[in-house]
């Protein structure tokens, strides 16, 4: 499914475009899910959660403006597709630091955004996000990874600590621990730090020698015989990180 954001802190502006993005995606049968957001901040949270593949940004905007914002998108993912809907022109050159496709003046028209839409869709990389099925007691869940803080093993099962603070437990299995988390493991923003610890590196807030502290304040403790090989590669991700950003900034 096509995830499309579009923010605007005018709301008849934010409601047009978002109704003209449903028209488009439905007239073209299209699977995709529009989201309007009436602030930057809100956009900015909802990203912790979920991935966007096309942002439709207005660049005058409270507390962060749209190329601002468009430039903290491309920090964070440098295939999502960019389309600046804006009254203020001046800001063609500025805008072109978030590396846009398209930029439109306001009113904007629906061929112009529908013009405008067809070639971010037929651009945005839409393949889904790694998933990692979890059987549980009574079901089974499909766990997006972007969604997964840490995973904790406790008494043959795994607690998967979730954003926004769930907590989802699995079944009891076999098989060790390492092993059940060999696909997360293969995304390279996943670290086992600890005999029964994963964490997503995405999600450090702090590291100290002996602990990670994730978002939420959850607290992991790394493993001392392990540590210059987690230190290492925890290093190795944040310069990897940093050298993204400097591309895209």
């Amino acid at each position: 499914m096509v995830r499309i954001a579009i923010c605007d802190d005018v709301p008849h502006e934010l409601r047009s475009l978002v109704a003209l993005a449903e028209q488009y995606v439905s007239i073209h049968g299209i699977d995709a899910e529009v989201t309007g957001f009436s602030h930057p901040d809100a956009l900015l949270t909802a990203m912790e959660a979920e991935r966007f593949h096309l942002y439709v940004l207005d660049i005058v905007m409270p507390m962060l403006n749209g190329v601002e914002l468009g430039k903290a998108i491309r920090r964070l993912d440098r295939e999502a597709q960019i389309i600046y809907a804006t009254t203020e022109p001046q800001f063609a050159l500025q805008a072109y630091a978030a590396h846009p496709l398209s930029y439109l003046v306001k009113p904007v028209s629906r061929p112009q955004l529908f013009d405008a839409l067809a070639l971010a869709l037929a651009k945005a990389d839409t393949a889904e996000e790694p998933c990692f099925a979890v059987k549980t007691i009574d079901s089974l869940r499909v766990l997006s990874l972007s969604h997964i803080v840490c995973c904790e093993y406790s008494n043959h099962a795994v607690i998967f600590s979730l954003t926004h603070g769930e907590k989802l437990y699995s079944r009891t299995f076999r098989e060790n621990f390492s092993d059940y988390c060999a696909p997360i493991l293969r995304e390279g923003h996943f670290l086992q730090c600890h005999a029964a610890f994963v964490i997503n590196m995405r999600r450090v807030e702090r590291f100290a020698k002996d602990s990670f502290t994730l978002c939420g304040g959850k607290a992991v403790p790394i493993a001392p015989k392990r540590y210059a090989a987690v230190r290492d590669t925890y290093m190795d991700y944040l310069m990897a990180r940093m050298g993204a950003r400097e591309k895209t900034g």
